[in-house]
């Protein structure tokens, strides 16, 4: 007997509310439980982080209207889980860029980012676009939608755990 599975891809608009169900490590149960129930309860582009392992993140981001200049010591991605987000791209001189390599995650830039424009791209759900390092960038939605960045947890990485995980 063959098995069909049929995925659900949420949205803002429709998505289910995340609960505790048995698994039986099949990955199709891991993947994005939450991200629309925590984007929807998000300030536009405050990054919640939603899984840890380590000192990497998922963060959830409500995309809505212009986000501020964000820049980074490593690369980050960025993932459209709904909607049309663009993604605005500058090439920081030395002046801006974070000068620890260490520092982790993203923080924003300071003023307004100076040096090369590289362009933009316009992602949509399931395009995935890389953040580079020492970049910095800006994302514009017209209508809400859902990011996911996979980065590293940093000064501008918010934890709610308590309100979004499940305890009972």
């Amino acid at each position: 007997m063959t098995v069909k599975y049929h995925t659900q891809f949420g949205s803002l608009k429709h998505y289910e509310k995340g609960r505790v169900e048995p698994i039986d490590d099949d990955v199709k149960h891991y993947a994005f439980s939450n991200c629309f129930e925590i984007a929807n309860a998000a300030k536009p582009y405050e990054k919640v982080v939603f899984g840890q392992n380590q000192i990497y993140v998922m963060e959830a981001l409500r995309a809505e209207g212009t986000s501020p200049w964000f820049t980074c010591a490593h690369d980050e991605f960025a993932l459209s889980m709904d909607g049309e987000i663009e993604i605005h791209l500058i090439k920081l001189e030395q002046a801006q860029i974070v000068k620890d390599e260490e520092k982790n995650g993203a923080v924003l830039v300071q003023g307004e980012p100076q040096g090369v424009k590289m362009g933009w791209m316009k992602i949509k759900r399931g395009h995935q676009a890389m953040l580079p390092k020492n970049t910095a960038y800006q994302f514009k939605s017209a209508q809400p939608g859902v990011l996911i960045l996979q980065t590293c947890k940093g000064d501008l990485s918010i934890e709610k755990w308590a309100d979004i995980c499940q305890t009972a």
